[in-house]
């Protein structure tokens, strides 16, 4: 299901779904293709997934070896992207750091001017169902969220395995995110999709917020991608296939539901790291 158009104070918004591989440069061809029809349906951000600018099947030094800096080609070409759509894309980047034997697993956000206006690096890393991705990234350190405003929204971002973690997404919400970005590569497994589909939306419904969760498509992804509403409602979906959903969003719908869901408000606990 994918919903078009806009309202008249809404703004259309899009997940991106599709299976990145090891040539960035043709990850890039796809993300100007997914672009171009997501703008053509009215949407002013895309969310992209996870490794977005490169992925193999397993962890491994490829990784480091193909990793570029947030200047590098692949996010030069991003930039160049969202200038001349005039629009907001995030995309997750296999980030160059200064350490021989690994990365650092990074979302960048880049505006409609082709600005890098925030960046995330990825705090749980995904050591459990038999992998360990912490042998090879770098964990971000515990930093205050750079967050970005449109449209009326305050957007927050986290990747992936964080979905797990109801702090990551309630420590956004404490910053005044109303609109949560996760692009991630869910990977398949038992019970994987269930475990997916009930955590993006049991974020989007603890926080009363939009989350907007872009997953690889498969066969080592589920795909689903989806846009959540506060409510908890599923808006637009993708199902296994390399496609976008584009629904449109609205601060209205935050405001309602939170007057009538004040949850934030009431709660009697906060977040502390550790």
């Amino acid at each position: 299901m994918a919903t078009d158009a806009a309202s008249d104070t809404g703004v259309a918004i899009a997940v991106a779904q599709f299976a990145p591989g090891t040539d960035s440069d043709e990850n890039l061809a796809t993300i100007r293709a997914l672009t171009t029809s997501a703008v053509a349906r009215g949407a002013r951000l895309v969310v992209f997934p996870e490794y977005s600018s490169y992925f193999s099947s397993e962890l491994g030094q490829n990784f480091v070896d193909f990793a570029q800096s947030l200047d590098g080609p692949f996010m030069t070409g991003i930039a160049a992207l969202a200038k001349e759509k005039a629009i907001h894309i995030i995309v997750g980047l296999v980030e160059r750091i200064d350490e021989p034997s690994r990365f650092s697993n990074t979302l960048v956000a880049i505006s409609p001017v082709g600005d890098r206006i925030a960046s995330y690096r990825k705090l749980h890393l995904y050591d459990a169902f038999g992998e360990r991705e912490s042998t090879w990234v770098r964990p971000g350190q515990i930093e205050p969220p750079e967050l970005f405003d449109f449209a009326g929204f305050t957007v927050g971002l986290q990747t992936c395995y964080d979905l797990r973690f109801p702090e990551i997404s309630r420590r956004l919400a404490d910053a005044g995110a109303t609109l949560i970005l996760v692009p991630s590569e869910w990977v398949r497994g038992p019970l994987k999709e269930h475990h997916w589909r009930t955590l993006v939306t049991a974020r989007a419904l603890e926080n009363t917020a939009y989350v907007a969760a872009a997953d690889h498509a498969p066969p080592i992804g589920v795909g689903n991608s989806m846009i959540v509403d506060p409510m908890g409602v599923e808006i637009a979906t993708i199902g296994e296939i390399t496609d976008i959903a584009v629904a449109t969003i609205d601060p209205a719908r935050v405001n309602s539901v939170r007057a009538i869901n004040p949850a934030l408000a009431l709660r009697r606990f906060g977040v502390v790291a550790r």
